[in-house]
């Protein structure tokens, strides 16, 4: 089958080959044919090393696609079935999962680093991205990694639901809980950051601020949602004439850097809720006084794939879209072909796109 392999973490070309192949389907496992998966930034991040991953690589992690083989143990899926991959597969009985956080779960996680799904060169492994590796025609993934899909909803629509709009709009309503009336601000409007701003607005939201250095971008972010939209060095402006300088209810970074996390706080109103979307780098400190972390009450909130338990969320972002309440279309900036993921590639290091979908032949 063809699948895009990253050789070395840093490498600017992806080999597009098509002689990978697939370790057999475990007992618990299942085989799923890719129909579309997303360009995701942190699938760039994978690359040049700021999320570390095993190479060679096959990246790729926001994927939809249809079940075509399953282990003798699965019996939540059959072949057929249209599924969302999730990247962040729960064991679904470590004290995390049972817990009410199977976000957390590391199991498959600690796995994907030591388990190689993929083959090419006749017996060289090969890793899928956190586990997954959607760049790929078909994948190998844990019964938990393997979501059923409403058959209605568009593959692109599924793709999409299997990162960024449960990284986003679970951010709005379960991180945050967002409270109908209140104001927000989004620093950050790529793919996730255009979820959050519809996850806010679906939860009611009176203001909704879009922060992002590209006015390319504005338009679109009011367009899913926000009700303002600014660069940067005009978000001083917006604080006073929004808050009346009293600041949001609720900041949101969805940038995965230190200086856009400190500005997320300093916009953030005393004993609001500052949430951390973005992926950052390991080094990438962030520095707050002791005196303001406490007399400030502000919450600083990690949102790790919008806390969801996929098993609920994923068909509950699938029936929002189908009622119209988030608008997913919008959100997909091209069509593109397996072929076509070093362009891609190239054209999400320059943030001039939203989300690129690759649609298999």
């Amino acid at each position: 089958m063809r699948a895009a392999l990253l050789h070395a973490v840093g490498d600017d070309k992806l080999d597009i080959r098509d002689d990978v192949t697939l370790a057999p389907v475990g007992p618990t496992d299942v085989r799923v044919r890719i129909k579309a998966t997303g360009v995701c930034h942190s699938d760039l991040s994978a690359m040049t090393g700021v999320l570390p991953q095993p190479v060679p690589l096959i990246p790729g992690h926001e994927g939809a696609g249809e079940v075509v083989e399953v282990g003798e143990h699965v019996s939540t899926v059959k072949p057929g079935d249209h599924v969302v991959i999730s990247w962040r597969p729960a064991c679904q009985e470590c004290d995390l999962c049972l817990g009410g956080q199977p976000y957390l779960c590391l199991k498959y996680v600690i796995e994907s680093f030591t388990k190689g799904n993929f083959r090419y060169g006749g017996d060289t492994t090969a890793f899928g991205m956190a586990g997954c590796g959607t760049w790929a025609e078909e994948i190998v993934v844990p019964w938990q990694g393997a979501i059923k899909l409403d058959p209605e909803v568009p593959w692109e629509v599924g793709a999409l639901i299997g990162c960024g709009i449960t990284t986003g709009v679970g951010a709005a309503i379960n991180t945050a809980k967002v409270r109908p009336g209140s104001t927000v601000a989004v620093i950050g409007c790529g793919g996730v950051g255009l979820s959050v701003i519809q996850g806010a607005r679906v939860s009611g939201a009176r203001t909704i601020l879009a922060v992002d250095p590209l006015e390319s971008k504005h338009a679109m972010a009011k367009k899913v949602g926000a009700t303002h939209a600014v660069t940067p060095d005009q978000v001083p402006t917006a604080l006073n004439e929004l808050t009346g300088g009293n600041g949001f209810d609720y900041g949101f970074e969805v940038v995965g850097k230190a200086a856009t996390i400190q500005n997320a706080w300093q916009i953030t109103r005393a004993g609001g809720d500052v949430i951390v979307v973005g992926a950052g780098a390991v080094d990438d400190m962030v520095s707050f006084p002791a005196f303001n972390l406490l007399f400030e009450g502000k919450n600083l909130l990690s949102s790790l794939y919008g806390e969801s338990d996929v098993r609920h969320d994923f068909p509950y972002f699938a029936n929002l879209y189908k009622a119209g309440q988030l608008d997913l279309e919008s959100m997909i900036s091209a069509r593109i072909r397996l072929a076509d993921l070093n362009d891609a590639v190239a054209a999400l290091k320059s943030g001039e796109v939203l989300r690129q979908i690759v649609v298999m032949d």
